[in-house]
């Protein structure tokens, strides 16, 4: 008997997933050989009737796993010279991974250190307000997302989000990413399953160099033929010519931006988003969404979005039971980020509250402009918060008044560096704040409490997309250099971590069909 799906199955929310197993018994009147979850929701729509939304398969046979074997290139056809993948975030693990599936060991570059190290120097930051440059929340082993919430819903359509999700399970995701609506990792899981990835390519042959920086390449006849790849503990330099150099640098890689672009590689301006973290109880957005009930589900999120002003504002990367995470890379600079661990059990929520900003707003057609307005923001929030990385904080109250802060209510901030109380009217362009003091109040109709007078604002949240977009064409090599492949957020072509890793995947799949021809 083939296998039988059933979808839009209710359960409610006090009641055992085995219910599960005896609907799928009822249906085939006997146990089944073989049962799987598909997928689960939560339907809130009404409070009074939470329930749980399944789809689920199930047979009387046993379903034999049927893994995907990838053709190798044979051993003549593999190049003579090494693939380089810059960058060690999901766009670039993901990558190395598949290249390793069809028998090419690459060599993965990293300018920061490895998750374990890494970990600790955002503890000194966030404790100290001590910054390494080259290792921190934006930059080292897992790239941004590592410090984060691992959330890995995606609005992206992707014909590889399937696999990203099985391959982030087979390296010790928990297996339920399968089949939630909104699968998350967490931070702390998140960091155990990059450095099994890590562990992986290293012994399937291929390299990891940590505190190394793709610093300078060489080209010739519109083709990239060395690079030079900087140790940025020692200062030496090696020039390596590769087969292929996959870019995968993250968004926030400011002086690679720069180096490209003054050896000609194109690039082109991108709109992005700007705003401030806004938290709130947990227990306040819990029992906005699902009534008395709360305390019996899952820690609550939200996603709001508002046309209530001339430009579009949003929630992004919502962190439910999370912290405001100092997320600088720049020194004399200030910029939030948010994360959650598995558990979502800390007392606030936070998200990034964000409006939409473009080249009217940049002043410049420079492919760099955003970069540079980006970097006006957080010197302006350093300069707010005290010169030190605290960061600039205000109660949603008194944003909307345009007066500082004297004191915390009800919400606490979450911001390990601490934070000044400072007008964020002052720090954000005006057309940003007045677009966040409409979406406040619009979003409040939606989601009772967005505006409660006590959340806190803390401010900058510059680094929510990548400021550029590298061009590629159709074959995803740069338009303008042969052998470079931009790839991922940093290269303007994802937008999180499952779409990341999804176009490392889809650069693997083209430099392997190249060299198969």
């Amino acid at each position: 008997m083939s296998i039988r799906t059933l979808s839009g199955v209710k359960l409610p929310i006090d009641q055992s997933e085995t219910e599960l197993l005896k609907i799928a018994e009822k249906q085939l009147k006997g146990k089944p050989q073989y049962f799987a979850i598909r997928k689960k929701s939560l339907d809130a729509r009404d409070k009074n009737n939470l329930h749980y939304l399944y789809t689920i398969e199930f047979s009387q046979e046993k379903q034999e796993p049927n893994p995907c074997i990838r053709e190798r290139i044979p051993k003549e056809k593999l190049p003579k010279k090494p693939v380089l993948v810059v960058g060690s975030g999901p766009a670039g693990l993901f990558c190395a991974l598949r290249l390793i599936e069809y028998g090419v060991t690459p060599i993965v570059v990293e300018r920061g250190a490895c998750v374990e190290e890494r970990e600790k120097s955002v503890s000194r930051f966030c404790t100290q307000r001590v910054l390494e440059a080259d290792t921190n929340v934006q930059f080292g082993e897992g790239g941004a997302g590592t410090f984060s919430d691992g959330k890995l819903n995606t609005q992206t359509h992707n014909a590889f989000n399937r696999e990203v999700l099985e391959t982030f399970v087979r390296f010790g995701a928990p297996q339920e990413i399968l089949w939630l609506q909104k699968p998350h990792i967490g931070s702390d899981r998140l960091k155990t399953v990059v450095r099994n990835m890590r562990e992986y390519i290293i012994k399937c042959g291929g390299q990891v160099r940590f505190h190394t920086r793709f610093n300078a390449f060489k080209s010739a006849d519109g083709a990239l033929r060395a690079c030079e790849l900087l140790n940025l503990q020692t200062n030496e330099s090696e020039w390596l010519e590769p087969h292929a150099v996959v870019l995968a640098i993250g968004h926030s890689a400011r002086d690679t931006f720069q180096t490209l672009l003054s050896s000609g590689v194109e690039m082109l301006q991108k709109d992005f988003a700007v705003g401030v973290r806004i938290e709130h109880l947990q227990s306040s957005i819990g029992l906005a969404q699902y009534g008395k009930a709360y305390t019996k589900l899952p820690a609550a999120d939200y996603k709001l979005v508002s046309h209530a002003y001339d430009r579009a504002a949003f929630t992004f990367c919502m962190c439910p039971g999370g912290v405001v995470m100092p997320a600088a890379s720049e020194r004399g600079g200030v910029v939030t980020n948010g994360m959650s661990n598995y558990a979502r059990d800390e007392r606030n929520a936070n998200s990034a509250l964000i409006a939409q900003v473009t080249k009217a707003d940049f002043e410049s057609d420079h492919p760099l402009a955003g970069v540079e307005f980006q970097r006006k923001l957080e010197r302006a929030a350093y300069a707010a918060g005290g010169n030190d990385y605290r960061a600039p904080a205000q109660l949603v109250g008194d944003f909307l008044k345009g007066r500082t802060s004297e004191k915390f209510g009800e919400v606490l901030p979450s911001y390990a560096a601490g934070v000044n109380f400072a007008d964020l009217n002052a720090v954000l362009p005006k057309g940003v704040c007045e677009a966040l003091k409409a979406a406040i109040a619009d979003m409040d109709r939606r989601l009772k409490g967005f505006a409660c007078p006590e959340a806190v604002l803390t401010g900058v949240e510059t680094r929510t997309s990548s400021p550029v977009r590298i061009l590629r064409g159709d074959d995803l090599q740069s338009v303008t250099l042969r052998g470079l492949y931009p790839c991922g957020e940093g290269a303007g072509y994802a937008g999180g971590i499952t779409s990341a890793a999804a176009d490392g995947l889809r650069i693997a799949e083209r430099i392997a069909q190249n060299m198969l021809i």
